[in-house]
């Protein structure tokens, strides 16, 4: 069955699903393989459920049903059906990626441009090769504006996705030190993401380009872009209001956005998502309610009041970049005795160890009262101060914080997914 076939099946459908618990009426379901799973085990549930039809790549479920319908393989089937229904929209299409602050910038973005254009985007951060398509397929006619996000962990993997995605439009929000492993270093890091520009360069694509960014401002010459920024060169100038214990405000066209997001590192994220606003001719006063409108959440620059102790939580994701930039930022912000709990910066291979002793010499080097680490990498680290507490489980961390009585603190949780550091909100 070719993509066009498979698109017809599609249109009569609700749409698609890949997780058989999660069926939704006449849903045409995809049959996906995972390290742990084969979802052509659970094709036929699905149709009890309700999907209309399964695509499968195992002969031997096809035959259990008219419904299923047999492909060579599931995941490339589809990847062609979103790049196939791609090209039969209208869409306009942002492509987004970078190191840090990628799925915030989004969000962002899709809070500004929601205030005068029906727009979607990727849903959380799925934005691998099955998020971007299933994204691209929620995307319809209706939908004037898509944001799509795109993930890496190594070089080739954007110029794939903009392939199925096809992109107008695009951003990169840093180059930064994550995933140095799959990269193979930091000039890794800049060639793989870099993939998104080269590809709108080859269909004269527009790209919104940080000319702050040295690294970022060297495309400018070679690249169709709008540009942002504080250097009074962007096409569209911001600049930063620095309020000490305050969220981020911006200066704007002689006038304040004043927004509800703390941390220094997000004053690109909020200038990007002005910049778009800007490019596609919203008010100003449809861009400052798109920002001051948005609310982190999902343990992104959180902040959180539990009695007398402020929290930044921050445990969404984590590289030597962000955590860096979470550390340097709470340093500057912080009011009261502090306490830093870190945990380990994952997918750093050969890059592991002077990556986290980096970080904690920049945590000996500063004026925190206290600091927590959480994990292998941390804990293997050579540094020892009085201040300085290593954990290698978060099961170890949390005994410990039960036993204090933490009062009238700051404290900033940062580290990556995996570790699980939410769990410790509720002991401060």
């Amino acid at each position: 069955m070719n993509s066009a076939e498979l698109h017809g099946y599609f249109k009569i459908t609700s749409g698609v699903e890949t997780d058989s618990r999660l069926i939704k009426n006449d849903c045409l379901f995809f049959a996906l393989k995972g390290q742990n799973f084969d979802g052509n085990e659970f094709a036929i549930e699905a149709l009890k459920k309700g999907a209309k039809f399964a695509i499968v790549d195992r002969p031997n479920i096809a035959k259990k049903s008219t419904k299923c319908i047999l492909v060579e393989d599931s995941l490339k089937t589809l990847q062609q059906l979103a790049k196939f229904h791609r090209k039969q929209i209208a869409t306009k299409i942002i492509a987004l990626t970078g190191s840090n602050g990628k799925t915030t910038t989004k969000e962002l973005i899709l809070s500004v441009l929601s205030q005068k254009y029906n727009s979607r985007g990727t849903f959380g951060n799925l934005n691998n090769h099955i998020g971007v398509p299933l994204t691209l397929l929620q995307f319809d006619n209706n939908t004037e504006i898509g944001v799509v996000e795109m993930g890496a962990n190594h070089v080739g993997e954007i110029d794939f996705l903009s392939k199925i995605a096809d992109p107008n439009f695009g951003l990169i929000t840093n180059f930064g030190h994550a995933h140095l492993e799959g990269f193979g270093g930091f000039e890794g890091v800049i060639k793989g993401k870099s993939e998104l520009y080269e590809y709108l360069d080859k269909k004269s694509g527009t790209t919104f380009l940080n000319i702050d960014d040295p690294l970022q401002g060297k495309w400018q010459n070679r690249l169709k872009s709008f540009t942002f920024g504080q250097d009074n060169k962007a096409n569209c100038q911001i600049n930063y209001i620095r309020e000490k214990f305050k969220p981020i405000s911006i200066s704007f066209e002689n006038k304040t956005i004043k927004s509800k997001i703390y941390g220094d590192y997000n004053f690109s994220n909020i200038s990007a998502a002005v910049a778009v606003g800007r490019y596609f001719e919203l008010s100003f006063d449809e861009i400052k309610k798109g920002i001051t409108s948005f609310l982190p959440s999902n343990n992104r620059s959180q902040i959180i009041t539990k009695g007398s102790n402020r929290i930044t939580l921050d445990a969404y994701n984590a590289n030597l970049s962000s955590m860096k930039a979470s550390i340097s930022s709470f340093c500057a912000e912080k009011q009261k005795k502090s306490v830093v709990i870190l945990g380990d910066m994952l997918e750093l291979g050969r890059y592991a160890v002077i990556a986290h002793q980096s970080v904690i010499q920049q945590i000996i080097d500063s004026d925190i009262d206290e600091f927590l680490t959480i994990g292998g990498h941390f804990f293997e680290t050579k540094f020892k101060d009085q201040r300085l507490k290593k954990f290698k489980t978060i099961t170890e961390a949390e005994k410990y914080i039960s036993e204090k009585s933490y009062i009238d603190r700051d404290f900033l949780i940062k580290g990556s997914r995996r570790i699980a550091l939410e769990r410790l909100i509720e002991l401060l």
